[in-house]
This record gives C-alpha cells, sequence and structure tokens, in this order.
C-alpha cells in the first residue's frame, strides 16, 4: 500500500509541470501570448501562407488553377485560432517567463515591429532560395542516390531498383509443353 501511495505521489509531482503548462491564466501562459500577439502571428501566418502558395506556384504553374482549394485547405488547418493554444504551450516549453518578458520588451520597439513587418517577406523569400538550390543540384543528388542503391544492392545480393525499395518485375514463366 505503501508502495501504491509513494508511486501516486511521484505521478502527481510528474504531472504538475504538465497542469501548468495548461493553466491558461498563469503568468508564463500570458508572457508566451503577448509575445505572439506582439509578434501579430494570426497575420504573420496568413501572409506565410500566402507566400507559400506563391513560392509553390512558381515551382510548379500547374498547380495554379487550384491556388484557392490549397488556400482554403492551408487557412482551415492552419489558421492562427487552430494553432494558437498549441503555438503558446511551444514557446512555453522553450522560453523561460523571464525570456519571454525579454522579448516582449524587443517586439515593442520601432526594429522589432519591422522583424515582425518583414518576416513573412523573408521566410518566403528563404523558402524561394532553398526550392531553387536543390533543384540547381538535382542531378548530383541523384547521381548519389543511384550510387547508394547501386552499393546497397550490391550488398544485398540484389539489383539497386531492390536496394531502393522498387519491386523487381517477375518474368512471367514459361509453359511447359
Amino acid at each position: 500500500m505503501k508502495k501504491i501511495l509513494v508511486a501516486l505521489l511521484f505521478l502527481n509531482l510528474s504531472l504538475l509541470p504538465a497542469l501548468h503548462a495548461q493553466d491558461t491564466n498563469s503568468s508564463h501562459y500570458k508572457a508566451a501570448e503577448q509575445m505572439l500577439s506582439l509578434m501579430d502571428m494570426e497575420n504573420v501566418l496568413r501572409r506565410s501562407i500566402d507566400e507559400m502558395l506563391k513560392a509553390q506556384i512558381a515551382q510548379n504553374p500547374s498547380i495554379a488553377p487550384f491556388e484557392n482549394v490549397m488556400r482554403e485547405f492551408l487557412m482551415k488547418h492552419m489558421s492562427w485560432d487552430s494553432l494558437k493554444a498549441d503555438t503558446v504551450k511551444i514557446y512555453m516549453n522553450e522560453f523561460t517567463e523571464a525570456e519571454l518578458n525579454e522579448m516582449n520588451k524587443f517586439y515593442q520597439t520601432p526594429i522589432g515591429k519591422k522583424m515582425v513587418e518583414k518576416m513573412p517577406t523573408l521566410m518566403g523569400k528563404g523558402s524561394e532560395l532553398g526550392a531553387q538550390r536543390v533543384q540547381q543540384h538535382m542531378p548530383e543528388l541523384q547521381n548519389a542516390m543511384m550510387e547508394e542503391a547501386k552499393k546497397k544492392g550490391a550488398a544485398a545480393g540484389g539489383s539497386p531498383a531492390a536496394a531502393a525499395g522498387a519491386s523487381p518485375k517477375k518474368e512471367s514463366p514459361t509453359p511447359k509443353k
């Protein structure tokens, strides 16, 4: 019985931080929420979705006719309302209340406000740059993957296609006469 009580006590103590993190009235939660508000995350998220869609369509123009469908989908599942509580918890887990308060001071300055304003554009340009760089060097990646598939195929005694996860073609049996 004593062991059970001790186990329950430890379980309760281990759950206290999680319960505290769930408390939307805690000063830590409020500090994270304020920072995200100062960062204008709702607008930043909406603009980031626009920039991401623009970059996706630039990379693959054939999806342009589906832009509205994609935007509706992203706004449904990536809206600030659907992500806010979880985002606050992420920031609470990564930053102390004191750190959040310091960041809140920064985001109230003119340069902090400018950073918030420029963030979606910077993220969009960064995504475009990354996609372009990968595209420029795609043959190198494909060659490296083929070489690795050959090595794995030789090591396994199979074909490179089998090592890469492809199903080998089955030959149909020849009818016996």
